[in-house]
């Protein structure tokens, strides 16, 4: 019986790991297959397989060869090792010879993986070549990072001035705007520490470092929206710093930039965005710049943000309203019904509805009062006051501003009227 027993044993043990390797097997599988269908999104806002310009369609020539041709090695590879562990497996069986070496088969493995190797790597350094080309460059725009935002500076210089009708410098922030078909070339830096700005659908990465300044190129083909992220960690907020490229056609461009060169218009009198222009005189115009704002003897109001934050600069609000988005384009402007009607709708259209700005009805309330009753409690931004030792008492981000509800009143009211 011990025997026969034994005999069971050692037959029931190989049986048991088989079982086991089976299940994992297929447990492998289907997380494998899960990820790959979430990794499938249709009309995701920042999927790298759905080019939107000739830049992006340049990387996406490349990626998806390497993609499959590393996705049959890898099945190869899986197979030859499930083969070789089911073909090998322990049976009960003597230890085979033991060699060492064989010349043909080393030459093979070595081989065929360098001819993979480099031819990846020629149409890789193409690609790099051409991405890098700035000499038929058609607009330049600098683009700052900082805690945690993105800063967009449109010079009145070259062609910017000459072609497209840039008089003088426009200030803005979360969102880029460029008109279609246009070779744009971005001046990339930072404030404070290292960036990194993506906009997938548009172009590959490129980091944003203080003290240097790198070229990265976008054109987008048609009208539209079109999503990023900063993808360098960067601090307690990063995953809300965002940006989204805006591009219009020629003749909306053109509407867009004339109305950011519009002089500005206060508020009628006795009105509540009138008071809320004193309001923010108050309590934002420290930080943020609103051009044509004036003091009550007449003098400009400069902001002098370097004095309150470690980037030494806030969002201009100049033409707050023109954008969908505030706070590093962490949250919409528009309510979700609004977002949806202006991202869904066509090349025709779009650009109509995105210039016709932030209205009454379509202002998302909600996140914009949350974020001036307590900013730092929506955006964490090391703004506790109790422990800005290290920074010498200044702020990574807006703080707290103590606003009562009659304030935050007129402040929206004022924003509204910023357009």
């Amino acid at each position: 019986m011990s025997t026969v027993g034994t005999m069971k044993d050692r037959v029931a043990e190989p049986m048991k790991i088989m079982r086991r390797g089976r299940a994992a097997l297929k447990t492998s599988l289907a997380v494998s297959a899960l990820a790959f269908l979430a990794s499938c999104a249709r009309d995701a806002p920042q999927d790298t397989w759905q080019p939107a310009g000739p830049n992006a369609e340049q990387i996406d020539n490349l990626q998806r060869p390497v993609f499959y041709v590393a996705g049959v090695v890898g099945v190869i590879v899986f197979v030859a090792i499930g083969w070789a562990i089911w073909r090998y497996r322990d049976r009960g069986q003597a230890i085979p010879e033991q060699t060492h070496g064989k010349p043909v088969v080393e030459i093979v493995l070595t081989v065929i993986p360098a001819l993979i190797l480099l031819g990846v790597a020629i149409p890789t350094a193409g690609t790099i070549f051409k991405l890098a080309k700035t000499s038929d460059t058609e607009m330049t725009i600098n683009v700052t990072g900082q805690q945690w935002w993105w800063e967009y500076d449109y010079p009145a210089v070259g062609s910017n001035e000459e072609q497209y009708g840039i008089t003088a410098p426009i200030v803005t922030s979360g969102q880029l705007v460029i008109p279609e078909n246009t070779k744009v070339l971005l001046r990339v830096t930072s404030r404070d520490v290292i960036h990194s700005y993506w906009i997938p659908k548009l172009n590959g990465k490129k980091d944003s470092v203080p003290g240097r300044v790198h070229l990265l190129r976008l054109e987008g083909a048609k009208p539209g929206i079109y999503a990023g992220q900063c993808t360098e960690f960067c601090g307690l907020s990063h995953s809300y710093m965002r940006m989204e490229a805006v591009v219009l056609s020629r003749a909306d461009y053109d509407a867009w930039v004339a109305n950011q060169l519009e002089a500005y218009t206060s508020p009628a009198a006795g009105t509540l965005a009138a008071e809320g222009e004193g309001v923010f005189i108050q309590q934002c115009s420290r930080c943020h710049q609103v051009n044509g704002l004036l003091n009550t003897d007449g003098t400009p109001i400069i902001s002098a943000p370097d004095q309150y934050m470690v980037s030494g600069v806030a969002p201009n609000l100049t033409n707050l309203m023109t954008r969908n988005t505030f706070a590093g384009a962490s949250w919409d402007l528009l309510t979700p019904e609004c977002r949806e009607d202006v991202w869904k709708s066509d090349s025709v259209t779009f650009g109509a509805k995105y210039l016709k700005g932030v209205t009454t009805d379509c202002l998302n309330q909600k996140d914009l009062r949350e974020w001036l009753r307590n900013a730092p409690l929506k955006k964490p931004m090391y703004a506790n006051p109790e422990n800005l030792a290290a920074t010498g008492g200044k702020y990574r981000g807006m703080p707290a501003l103590g606003l009562t509800e009659d304030q935050i009143n007129s402040i929206v009211a004022y924003l509204l009227e910023r357009k």
